[in-house]
């Protein structure tokens, strides 16, 4: 059980349910015309099940990604990180391999409960349209490192990332509640899928020698060390200001400015990258910026419940 737990990377975890958190708790601050009060917006239910889903996925994510680098030979004696289940030989690939079948169709069926929860017997259009996007969600999170066609050897993993861990979560998780996209939320969305993205870049920088070697081409290997830090600030920076820009937009009181404080963390990661010569010591600054990026989900979550309050109060 050790070794699985190990092999889920739970340290992965908190990052992939910020989006989930974001756009849950937009939805009940802001009440769609024919909504008036939280329980008729908000489905705990439906949140417990786009969580279980999401932590599927990523979870299914890790032991593909366990699984493909560990068959090809990615993970080797030059790899930085802590050594993958595969890798060290405390998991089989074959026992590694029925692990992603069963987390397959534990995922689909979180996923189809999830849309049931959702939509029930009506609109089947966007239940079909779930399914399908839960379907490739799925397949995604295995082709990115397994198989010839792997296309995070072909340095597309940071599409996938930022698409399904930031706009696909944030804004598809929302639909469900509200049955209707708010475009503001896009900015949100789009942060979360920078900083899940940065995540990903940091892992990439660490681990760029060994990928070079392995002929695993992600966009760090593509565009080398010093355009990888620029492409990292960007995503950082990118993040943070589309956040402010949502809470300016969207009326924030002086009071909601509470998240600004998980810009801490992240301006001081920034600077280590900044001063950093050896990517090898970028391996604790993965974790730095995931909780950072939850802990940014949950003070906006709480600036938007705050704001949820306020509107109450005021129509009462």
């Amino acid at each position: 059980m050790k070794h699985w737990i190990e092999a889920a990377r739970l340290r992965t975890l908190p990052l992939s349910v910020s989006g989930i958190i974001v756009g849950s708790m937009y939805a009940l601050a802001n009440p769609t015309d024919d909504v008036l009060t939280p329980t008729e917006v908000f489905n705990w239910r439906l949140f417990a099940f786009a969580i279980l889903t999401t932590l599927g996925l990523q979870i299914l994510s890790n032991f593909a990604n366990d699984y493909g680098d560990g068959i090809k030979g990615t993970d080797n004696e030059d790899r930085v990180g802590p050594k993958r289940a595969i890798q060290s030989g405390v998991i089989s690939p074959q026992a590694m391999k029925k692990a992603i079948v069963i987390t397959s169709i534990l995922t689909l069926i979180s996923a189809i409960l999830l849309i049931y929860l959702a939509f029930r017997d009506t609109n089947l259009g966007y239940s079909l349209f779930y399914l399908v996007l839960g379907i490739l969600a799925i397949a995604s999170a295995i082709r990115y490192t397994v198989g010839n066609s792997a296309y995070g050897y072909r340095g597309f993993g940071d599409l996938f990332v930022f698409v399904f861990f930031g706009l696909v979560s944030t804004l598809g998780v929302n639909f469900l509640y509200s049955k209707q996209l708010d475009w503001i939320l896009i900015l949100p969305a789009t942060a979360i899928g920078l900083l899940s993205v940065a995540v990903l870049n940091l892992n990439n920088m660490r681990d760029e020698a060994s990928d070079r070697k392995s002929g695993k081409n992600t966009i760090v290997v593509k565009i080398g060390a010093s355009n990888a830090k620029k492409y990292h600030y960007f995503l950082i920076i990118g993040a943070m200001v589309l956040v402010l820009i949502f809470a300016i937009l969207s009326d924030f009181h002086f009071d909601q400015y509470l998240f600004l404080l998980a810009y801490i963390p992240l301006t001081k990661h920034l600077i280590t990258v900044y001063k950093n010569h050896n990517p090898k010591e970028l391996d604790p600054e993965l974790k730095k910026v995931a909780l950072s990026t939850f802990v940014l989900s949950i003070l906006l979550a709480l600036c938007m419940i705050f704001f949820f309050s306020d509107l109450i109060v005021n129509n009462s």
